[in-house]
């Protein structure tokens, strides 16, 4: 069993005229758990999941997942080390079914050499499709339009479809927000199911579903790291309390 981390910030900074919006950030991520970044409005979250992900380019510091640097590498080669990401903003093709968006994303696993074979030839594809939907609780919706689907559904389907390229790490960028109770307790229990497979990284405001699913957190506060541990050591914290939970 390897006990290595899988993903290590290291020392992660941004700035955007004067204003540091990340600033000197370090943690580790462990393998198949649920690590949440957490933190009051313009802490500096979502940035950083940009200089994660590639989508920022940042001024100091490193990402690395399993030793490789991810800092300057192209979004194909970001994938290909394992790292995928969701958005707050539902990012689906609509006009497609929930099978065809799905069936995009899991093209990925096919060889190059298959590009030009017909669909049907996609043997893993095809099968990595049919895992996520009955996976997703999405089967029955397969051939609906994805813009069709309930936000509940939408949310679940565009997270499945990060995880169609089989990646080692899985960015979400506030899964829940707009979900009604049930819908977000249903994400709750699918996300804490997938680190059987995948290491989730995790930006979310719930703070009641943050201490559930997580195994540790991170709190961010004007673009610093201000604390990192267990969700109990995390709570109990009195610089996060005042930074924090004692505002929501």
């Amino acid at each position: 069993m390897n006990n290595t981390p899988i993903m290590k910030i290291e020392g992660l900074g941004i700035s955007f005229g004067g204003l540091k919006a990340v600033d000197d950030v370090s943690f580790d991520v462990d393998r198949n758990q649920v690590k949440t970044v957490i933190g009051p409005n313009g802490a500096g979250k979502s940035t950083l999941f940009n200089l994660i992900s590639g989508a920022l380019r940042p001024r100091s510091g490193r990402v690395l997942i399993d030793g490789a640097v991810l800092n300057g590498k192209s979004a194909g080669q970001i994938k290909a080390h394992g790292l995928s990401r969701s958005f707050q903003i539902t990012n689906l093709f609509f006009d497609l079914t929930v099978r065809e968006n799905l069936r995009l994303a899991a093209q990925y696993l096919e060889p190059a050499r298959h590009a030009w074979l017909p669909i049907k030839r996609s043997a893993r594809a095809a099968s990595k499709v049919d895992e996520l939907l009955s996976r997703f609780i999405l089967t029955v919706k397969a051939d609906e339009l994805a813009g069709s689907l309930s936000h509940g559904e939408q949310r679940r389907l565009e997270i499945a479809v990060c995880l169609a390229s089989e990646p080692k790490v899985l960015l979400l960028d506030e899964p829940t927000q707009g979900m009604s109770h049930g819908d977000t307790e249903d994400t709750k229990e699918l996300i804490r199911g997938l680190t059987d497979s995948v290491t989730v990284l995790l930006i979310e405001h719930d703070v009641g579903l943050v201490m559930d699913i997580s195994d540790s957190i991170v709190v961010m506060h004007q673009g610093k790291k201000l604390a990192e541990g267990t969700p109990a050591s995390v709570r109990q914290n009195a610089d996060v309390q005042a930074a924090y939970f004692g505002s929501v």
